[in-house]
């Protein structure tokens, strides 16, 4: 094997790196170079996958430990370092990308209900499945005949059955990181007013027998988070349908939640409220220090596009105290996985990193102690962007879902497939502009 490399390569470890040997460069040793810094072929289990992510940490750490020791020495960090952190960092991330997608195929739950009139469901089950596979709604007209509200057609289709809504909902809130962070509302209108009392009521002081004045009274803002229609078109042959073996429950959700989940992420971080949510990002920002209600305060880096060259944590600190405390112990980071391979890096005044690793499979990495949360829909870390957000989105953020997911059967405009035209209406928007704040990299 040896005789087979050219002059000045060796490969190190057990994963076929190699390296330059000589001037000035040194090959990788010890642990950083035996653990491997790539992603092997993709493990059939999950705990299998979180043990080589917690290897590939272990490995990310030596070598940035190591990276680090050589910017102390020299001032500056070899490449052949640099590049080794990026490839370990880069492997955490796959290797958790693979851990989330192997949780996710584990937590699908069966399709079930409890609690309801068991006939019913199964009649509107039966009814709904023969207008999917055959465009027969007689048995849905039945239905509506008899009041049942489950049955009920309205606005260009049948409502699906509840066992396929509540499906899509429980896999749009695995998906969809802030919906599984908020307050999700279910109305049966279009609007949801909510009002809210920025300041408290007004007390004092009194002596037993002394006159009562008066307190002030709250000043109230009504918030008004519309709903908005989102719409998905999975299309299938006729054969497909007239296979009695596929499940149309779980094909229809199936097909629908990815595209849901994909539109409604985005819309809860940056949409501009308009035929959409409105996500946090799109409100008036502010520095904290001069925040007022009605807008999200900021705390800047200190440095354009990147955390400050000393101190560079310190701006995560910042932030969790820009938070009372009542919203500080319900906190969560969230960012995108780019910029937690960032932070990961990062260590504080006693050589810990900040960034630590679940502690077993689905569960999410923390930060400082409080949980991270992946959305790739959060902004990169450029010059004044809000790259990281934390907060307490249970109190800051509101998901308002109209009850019902409808389904439209087209059999005539793509022939030879059938479309269905799938909808829902869901809206968003902030309700506590105290509970969330933004790390900006800016000066």
């Amino acid at each position: 094997m040896e005789d087979a490399m050219t002059a000045g390569e060796r490969r190190t470890g057990e994963v076929g790196e190699v390296v330059p040997d000589g001037k000035g460069r040194r090959p990788a040793t010890g642990r950083a170079a035996k653990l491997a810094p790539e992603v092997k072929a993709a493990p059939d289990t999950v705990t299998s996958a979180f043990a080589e992510f917690m290897t590939a940490f272990e490995a990310f750490k030596e070598a940035n430990d190591e990276r680090l020791g050589e910017i102390e020495e020299k001032l500056t960090s070899d490449v052949v370092t640099r590049d080794k952190v990026e490839r370990i960092n880069k492997a955490i991330d796959d290797q958790s990308r693979l851990i989330d997608e192997l949780v996710l195929k584990k937590r699908r739950p069966a399709l079930e209900r409890s609690g309801r009139d068991e006939t019913a469901l199964s009649d509107h089950k039966a009814a709904f499945e023969a207008y999917v596979r055959r465009g027969d709604d007689q048995a849905l007209r039945d239905l509506d005949q008899k009041a049942l509200s489950a049955g009920v057609s309205g606005d260009g289709g049948y409502l699906v059955p509840p066992q396929v809504d509540e499906e899509i909902g429980r896999r749009l809130r695995v998906i969809s990181p802030i919906r599984s962070l908020a307050t999700v509302r279910q109305v049966s209108g279009s609007v949801l007013k909510k009002p809210f009392a920025a300041a408290g009521f007004a007390s004092g002081w009194v002596a037993e027998t002394a006159a009562r004045t008066q307190t002030g009274t709250p000043e109230l803002s009504e918030l008004a988070f519309p709903t908005m229609e989102l719409y998905a078109m999975p299309a299938a042959t006729q054969a497909l349908l007239d296979d009695a073996a596929v499940d149309i429950e779980a094909w229809i959700a199936a097909e629908v939640d990815i595209a849901f989940a994909e539109q409604e992420g985005e819309a809860f971080v940056s949409g501009d409220g308009v035929l959409k949510p409105k996500g946090f990002l799109a409100y008036e920002q502010v520095d904290d220090g001069a925040w007022e209600w009605g807008k999200i305060g900021t705390i800047p880096t200190g440095a354009a596009g990147a955390f400050a060259a000393s101190g560079a944590s310190d701006v995560l600190i910042n932030a969790v105290y820009a938070l009372k405390a009542g919203h500080r112990q319900n906190g969560t980071f969230v960012m995108s996985r780019r910029s937690q391979g960032a932070v990961r890096k990062l260590k504080d005044a006693d050589g810990n990193y900040l960034w630590a690793p679940p502690a077993r499979a689905g569960d999410p990495a923390s930060l400082m102690g409080f949980s991270v949360a992946e959305s790739e829909d959060m902004p990169e870390i450029a010059a004044n962007a809000t790259a990281i957000a934390f907060g307490d989105f249970r109190a800051g953020y509101l998901v308002v879902d109209r009850v019902g997911v409808r389904v439209l059967r087209d059999p005539y405009s793509a022939k030879p497939y059938v479309l269905f035209y799938t909808t829902k209406r869901v809206g968003g928007g902030v309700q506590d502009f105290e509970a969330i704040k933004l790390v900006k990299f800016s000066a």
